[in-house]
């Protein structure tokens, strides 16, 4: 692991933009200081670090804060360049993982959220734009390894935390992800396989029960 001082990441256990950030750092073997921030109640740091937006993650590197999920990718990727790159080497193959991972975040985990968040009979909707998301994904992955080919990338490390949050989707959306898109779990099984990303998802059984309990608290049940 590289050794690297005055690295901060504010994140929360059951976020996929949290472990999004977590699996980018693993791959390119930094070593950091994990803060677990309570949503409920943020930190003083959180808050001074994302004024913005004032939520997770957050990369603080030398003090100086680093905001959203894919942009901490990004930085990662650019600021420890001699470990493998993350993004496509080419301009063009850099703008087709962006834009690919930009519809993760509108359309899988956007959808995602609504599928736990809305009541019952609410969630018909969501749940046909995300399995149409899942088969939109499906189709790019095509017959590769990983979305960028055999190499482990930007697309991978966007989409592979919905590995942790495939049970809660399914429960409450009554679908099954492997029947609707196959190949796509097989893919999320292989990316699971890499230390990097077993390492950074918790127990989709803990996940599953945290969800349970704020629908409870929101009163959803």
């Amino acid at each position: 692991m590289a050794e690297t001082k005055d690295l901060v990441l504010l994140n929360c256990w059951v976020s996929p933009y949290g472990m999004r950030c977590q699996i980018a750092l693993a791959e390119k073997r930094v070593e950091y200081e994990h803060k677990e921030e309570n949503v409920m109640e943020k930190s003083p740091l959180l808050l001074q670090s994302n004024p913005v937006h004032k939520k997770i993650p957050v990369l603080v590197h030398g003090g100086k804060p680093v905001c959203e999920s894919l942009v901490i990718v990004q930085y990662v990727d650019e600021a420890w360049p001699d470990r493998a790159p993350l993004l496509p080497v080419d301009a063009y193959g850099r703008a087709q993982a962006r834009f690919w991972a930009d519809f993760v975040d509108k359309k899988i985990f956007e959808c995602g959220t609504k599928l736990w968040k809305l009541k019952k009979e609410a969630q018909g909707e969501a749940k046909e734009e995300f399995t149409e998301g899942l088969k939109l994904l499906e189709d790019e992955l095509g017959e590769k390894k990983y979305f960028g080919g055999d190499a482990f990338g930007f697309v991978d490390i966007a989409l592979v935390p919905l590995m942790a949050w495939f049970r809660t989707y399914e429960s409450f959306g009554s679908f099954s992800a492997e029947t609707e898109a196959p190949k796509l779990v097989a893919w999320g099984k292989r990316c699971m396989e890499r230390e990097s990303v077993a390492m950074s998802l918790p127990d989709p059984a803990k996940v599953y029960e945290l969800v349970c309990f704020m629908r409870k608290m929101f009163g959803l049940e």
